[in-house]
């Protein structure tokens, strides 16, 4: 609002024009930042979210499966059933889940290929790639179990089984709050 003086020496009150800010097509705003509208980015959001919670089921679960199968080594019967719960566990769910976490997250990113000027985007990127790092691990260290090599004890296992959960807080965290 600006204060004029008026016509008889009063004051006049009249509202500050604001600049219309227009939006491309497709996009609305959000937060002081553009999102796309497109049905076709929803869906594909969508079941990014989707594959990215079918991931993390497999990323807490699976280390919890080798601290178990650690505790049982010396019961052959338990090991197998152990390793064979861990093999269909990587490559049935969170294989799949992971590529297509992937695959959908890169899509996203060509259709919105602002976000990459982001910080908030390159730090959760960040942690998108320890992640895989994780999981990688993880498949290694299945392959070492199931040759009976028990590298690490049931407590360190227990251990590592936190680290998704710190990973995915920062993640959340990232994305939501887009602190920077």
């Amino acid at each position: 609002m600006h204060r004029l003086p008026g016509p008889s020496g009063g004051v006049a009150v009249t509202a500050a024009v604001q600049p219309v800010r227009r939006s491309p097509p497709g996009l609305r705003p959000g937060a002081g930042i553009w999102y796309r509208e497109s049905m076709p980015y929803l869906w594909i959001k969508a079941f990014h979210v989707v594959f990215v919670v079918a991931w993390f089921a497999g990323l807490f679960y699976l280390p919890r499966l080798y601290a178990y199968h650690t505790r049982h080594r010396e019961q052959p019967a338990m090991a197998q059933v152990f390793m064979e719960m861990e093999r269909k566990l990587l490559r049935i769910i969170m294989d799949p889940a992971l590529g297509l976490t992937l695959v959908l997250g890169i899509a996203l990113l060509v259709l919105s290929p602002h976000l990459l000027r982001q910080g908030w985007m390159h730090a959760k990127l960040t942690v998108v790639l320890l992640l895989i790092g994780y999981h990688v691990l993880l498949a290694l260290s299945r392959r070492r179990l199931a040759r009976g090599d028990y590298f690490l004890s049931e407590r360190a296992w227990r251990a590592l089984n936190e680290v998704p959960t710190l990973l995915l807080i920062a993640a959340v965290v990232l994305v939501i709050v887009r602190p920077f």
